[in-house]
Parts: C-alpha cells; structure tokens; sequence
C-alpha cells in the first residue's frame, strides 16, 4: 500500500521520540489534559517535525490542530490519526489509525468517543476500515497487554496490519524514553516481518515529552 506516511516511518529509530516525531498523544477530544491548540503549540516550540495525535474513538482535535498551524508561522507536519479498541486473538488491543482520510465513512463507527461492539471490534474489521479510509494500521504499545507481544505481532502481521509501535515507554518516566530491552526485540520482530516501526510519547498530561 503506497502511503506518504511510509517514508516518515521508515526513518523512525529509538532516538526518534519525543525530539523529531510523536505519532501517540491525546488530547481533551478523548482522555488527555491538553487543548488541542496548546498541543500543537507545544509540538512547535519543540521543533517537532511529524505529529499524530491519536485520542481515543476520536479525530475531532484534527482541524482545531490544523487551523492552528494555518493561523501561526511554521509547525510539525501534521497526520491524521485515532486510537481504536480492538480484538486481536481474544485480546483487547488498541489499534493506531494513522494518515487516514479524516471523516472517512468507513471509519464513522470508530469515531464516536466510544469502543463499538460485535463483529466490527474484531482486529481484521478494524484494519479493513483504517484501509479504507486510506490510512495504515499500527498494533499500538505490544507489550502492554494480556497476550505476549511476540504471538500479538505475528497475528497482526497475519491480519494485514501495516507495523507497530516499536518504541515505548513501559515505564512510564517522567521523561520519555524507551525501554531498551523490550523495545529492542519488538523493533526487531516488527522489522524481520517487514512491518512499519512508530513512536510516541503517549503523552496524557500536559508535557509532550513525557507520558
């Protein structure tokens, strides 16, 4: 799938997050603390290059985000982007939507604040509709659920996803950063399968560079 978000992410290494990219961050559209012109303020002030912010079951802070950067000299580029509840192998997981067509109808059912139900929270629904709408589809934090993250990856890879996130802070720092070991094979599993790596922060509070 040709996509102008795949060149970004193929440059996407442990040291890319929170300085050069953050494709994982929330607003107050979802469970953040941050308005999402004082999100996008931020980004700038922190020379930020690429920016996704990815609330929850909700693209709304997208063209509040965008008519900041139209009113203000200079600013990351900005990508589209959700976070979407899913089933993965019987396991809750949550999926990135990156890059996609904002107000795509393929992707409505996901983009009403809530986790929807039955047939369309199966993880190949999911992906479908990120396709659809023009968008890639990232298995979000691997390693933070019920499942081990190597039988999630590979299961995801099955379904069509189109990469993971790669590099995360499980610790949850004040300070983002990367935890090494865990990152490290979930960069490689990802790679070996010739999927997509991303970053993000994850930010919920009021700092980008933390979680």
């Amino acid at each position: 799938m040709a996509h102008p978000l795949r060149a970004i992410l193929n440059q996407v290494g442990p040291d890319s997050c929170p300085g050069r990219f953050n494709f994982h961050c929330h607003t107050v559209c979802s469970d953040g603390s941050l308005e999402p012109a004082a999100l996008i303020a931020q980004a700038a002030e922190r020379g930020i290059e690429h920016l996704a912010v990815t609330d929850h079951h909700s693209s709304h802070a997208h063209a509040l985000m965008q008519q900041w950067l139209t009113d203000n000299a200079g600013g990351p580029t900005l990508w589209t982007g959700m976070e979407i509840s899913a089933l993965l192998k019987g396991c809750l997981v949550h999926v990135l939507a990156l890059g996609f067509e904002l107000n795509h109808p393929a992707l409505q059912p996901y983009n009403r604040g809530d986790a929807v139900v039955g047939e369309a929270l199966r993880a190949d629904a999911v992906v479908k509709a990120i396709h659809q709408a023009g968008g890639l589809a990232v298995l979000a934090h691997p390693a933070r659920y019920r499942l081990g993250h190597a039988d999630l990856i590979d299961e995801a890879a099955r379904l069509g996803f189109d990469g993971g996130e790669a590099w995360y802070d499980y610790d949850m720092q004040t300070t983002w950063s990367p935890s090494p070991l865990i990152c490290e094979a979930i960069d490689q599993q990802l790679s070996n399968l010739g999927l997509l790596r991303t970053c993000g922060t994850d930010t919920h509070g009021i700092d980008l560079g933390g979680r």
